[in-house]
């Protein structure tokens, strides 16, 4: 009898002393901001070698988007494209222009000539 209490005791003790203490290993919720977060970002590329030229530029508080993003299309047209969002729905505006004169793509050079064969 005098082990079964023992038994019973030390398993109360071992429960009471790991059996409710948080790990560091254990899952967290993770917390949120309680305001939104606002943002703005804008990039552009303009890349001779390749002909990628492109910009974008965006904002939002949380609640409302707007930007817009242009292009230069591989035919030389150009494209332009203003978006937002208000709450109600995205909503896009496409602009297209075609430049007068497309851009005339020259055949890459890699500094040596293809070899002969004779």
């Amino acid at each position: 009898m005098y082990k079964f209490i023992a038994l019973f005791a030390l398993v109360a003790a071992v429960s009471a002393q790991y059996g409710h203490q948080e790990s560091s290993y254990g899952h967290h919720e993770p917390s949120y901001p309680s305001e939104p977060i606002k943002y703005q970002y804008k990039y552009e590329v303009n890349d001779p070698h390749t002909h990628d030229i492109k910009s974008q530029e965006e904002s939002g508080d949380g609640h409302y988007v707007k930007g817009y993003y242009k292009l230069v299309e591989p035919y030389g047209g150009e494209r332009i494209v203003h978006y937002s969002d208000d709450g109600h729905g995205f909503v896009a505006h496409v602009q297209t222009a075609h430049i007068s004169h497309p851009q005339e793509y020259k055949k890459p050079s890699y500094g040596h000539s293809a070899p002969s064969y004779h």
